[in-house]
């Protein structure tokens, strides 16, 4: 991999890195998980009304739907800014590594 191409993804990396991070609470605010709780209508109280009657009407402590809310109450945790970043930067990198495949 020649330098330009380095720096390419590189930057790739690291720009989906900081857009994932600063995406995902605002994400989860625009679905309904919200600081004051679920939105109502939202498709946050859809999820909400699907896993309270897949287990029997309530929603399971650490479910994905529990994860969710909690992370739209308090924010992410560092653990999980630091998987939504990592997560970020792989999609980054790979867009940029394929994008400079396509140009040569």
């Amino acid at each position: 991999m020649d330098s330009k191409t380095a720096i390419a993804v590189g930057v790739g990396a690291g720009a989906g890195a900081l857009v994932a991070a600063v995406a995902a609470p605002v994400v989860l605010g625009a679905i309904g998980f919200t600081s004051a709780g679920i939105a109502a209508g939202s498709y946050a109280a859809s999820m909400m009304s699907a896993a309270a009657v897949a287990n029997g009407g309530g929603v399971v402590a650490g479910g994905l739907v529990a994860s969710l809310q909690a992370a739209g109450a308090a924010g992410l945790s560092g653990a999980a800014t630091a998987a939504v970043s990592g997560v970020g930067a792989a999609v980054g990198w790979l867009v940029s590594l394929i994008r400079r495949k396509e140009k040569s």
